[in-house]
């Protein structure tokens, strides 16, 4: 931890020092104005960009009416309760601190004969507008979404949880980042063991800066860094965000990101979706269905049909018609994969394709890779068909996280079938769901309430429950309030 340097006697020497540490003469951004008020010498350091002019102006204007005497006999408290109309005011004794906040937005005010510098919280960062995230668009519901600005992101969430026992505590992560981090909870819901770990482990969490924010944070948290299944949930809805508060999870927001972060989080959590909620229980119990279909055919279907093309006398007569009457001139594993590889390969290609140009993309992929590369007798029909099927399903899943670890597993199912047969297929399917039943996130199973069994959790998992009848809050969470 970086040593203290409390202010020197000299104002020169505070204000040179400030000066050194900010680098005011090596960047043009850093801004220092030297004035003189009220008789004192003053010194003003911000950064370009992060201040709101407006509020500097007036506040400037303020002292240049300010007489030696309105100054006397206690200057520091004369500014901050008389002289400084402005809400966000704090003092510091540490340099170096203060110079840390300037880094920060806020703007430092040094003046000649005061123990303590005034720090005022003009700070404003570019943003864009709370639109609608393109990763969980609803048909009905709110269009705002959360932005890279924190204070954004919890007045998003405060205006959804008008609750008295809502906290938003402030931290900072990164030792040269200095990266805002704030940690929410309804303080009369969430478990008190659960608060205090996220408290531990957020001070503990050693390094220079979070350059990717909250997938940063998540690999201190998370403690699974091979694990390709996300043990956090992201959204970036505030009113998932609101949702999960009201059932005892915890956020992480994090600066610089318009993802937050839901914790605990269990296998099914990244299976539900906000549009669910939105629709009538039955159709939205319909749509969850539809989801779990998507889901469980993204991952077996491809392995199951390469096991049938393998072994067709598996097959009873009636589905006989099951296999490719023409294989091709490339051997059907390969091809599996030589079409995996190339559905990730688009995938990645739409991302960085600008938009004017994704209609010129969709064509290549559907023509020039589809239909050409079926007439050349590099993919069966069949293989095209099978595996758009189970492309999506992995579009189909809400979480972009546990879409690319479930391409992850099919393909290892899709290779150990094609070594070991049947053999290798029933293996496969059975690592996996004692893999999955051995994960933990923060110390709860990660198939719960489906493994440990619990009826009534499990039964709110499969079926979108009737709002009015969901009275209960996850027992998993350990709530102080389980009844709502």
């Amino acid at each position: 931890m970086e040593e203290k340097q409390l202010l020197f006697d000299n104002y020169e020497k505070n204000v040179a020092y400030l000066r050194d540490r900010l680098g005011v003469e090596e960047s043009f951004d850093m801004i220092h104005l030297d004035l003189v008020y009220a008789g004192r010498g003053m010194s003003l350091f911000m950064v370009d960009g992060f201040v709101k002019d407006d509020i500097l102006h007036y506040l400037m204007k303020l002292l240049s009416k300010l007489d030696p005497d309105q100054l006397d006999p206690d200057p520091l408290t004369k500014l901050l309760e008389t002289h400084l109309p402005y809400i966000e005011l704090d003092k510091e004794k540490d340099l170096n601190k203060a110079a840390d906040t300037v880094l920060a937005g806020p703007t430092v005010l040094v003046v000649e004969g005061m123990e303590e510098i005034i720090i005022i919280d003009a700070r404003t960062y570019p943003v864009r507008g709370p639109q609608e995230p393109d990763l969980e668009r609803v048909v009905r519901g709110s269009r705002d979404g959360f932005v890279e600005t924190i204070v954004f992101n919890t007045a998003l969430t405060r205006r959804r949880i008008r609750d008295r026992s809502l906290r938003m505590e402030y931290t900072q992560i990164g030792r040269r980042s200095q990266t805002d981090v704030c940690l929410c909870y309804l303080k009369d819901i969430a478990d008190p063991e659960r608060i205090e770990h996220l408290q531990r482990v957020l001070q503990e969490i050693d390094t220079d800066a979070l350059p990717m924010a909250e997938k940063t944070i998540e690999e201190f948290i998370s403690g699974q860094h091979w694990n390709p299944y996300p043990v956090i949930r992201y959204t970036e809805r505030p009113d998932t965000a609101a949702a999960h508060l009201y059932e005892g999870h915890i956020l992480i927001i994090i600066d610089g990101s318009p993802s937050v972060m839901i914790t605990p989080a269990t296998f099914w959590h990244h299976l539900q979706h906000a549009e669910e909620y939105r629709q009538k229980p039955l159709v939205g119990a319909y749509l969850r269905w539809i989801r779990f279909i998507a889901f469980i055919s993204s991952i077996f279907i491809l392995p199951l049909y390469f096991l049938f093309s393998m072994q067709p006398d598996l097959l009873p007569e009636n589905l006989s018609f099951i296999g490719p009457t023409d294989s091709g001139v490339v051997p059907l594993l390969l091809q599996f994969l030589i079409a995996e590889v190339g559905i990730d390969m688009l995938r990645m290609a739409a991302i960085h394709t600008p938009s004017s140009l994704a209609t010129a993309l969709g064509l290549v992929a559907a023509i020039l890779i589809g239909q050409v590369a079926v007439d050349v007798g590099l993919f069966s029909s069949e293989v095209v068909l099978y595996l758009s099927l189970a492309a999506i399903g992995t579009f189909a899943t809400p979480s972009y996280e546990i879409g690319l670890a479930d391409r992850l597993s099919r393909l290892a199912l899709l290779l150990i079938t094609g070594f070991f047969g049947v053999k290798g297929y029933v293996i496969g399917v059975t690592l996996w769901l004692i893999y999955l039943s051995r994960m933990q996130t923060f110390k709860t199973p990660y198939l719960w309430p489906f493994l440990p069994f619990a009826w009534k959790p499990f039964r709110d998992v499969l079926f979108r429950s009737p709002i009015p009848l969901k009275n209960r809050r996850p027992a998993f969470l350990h709530p102080k309030d389980p009844d709502r």
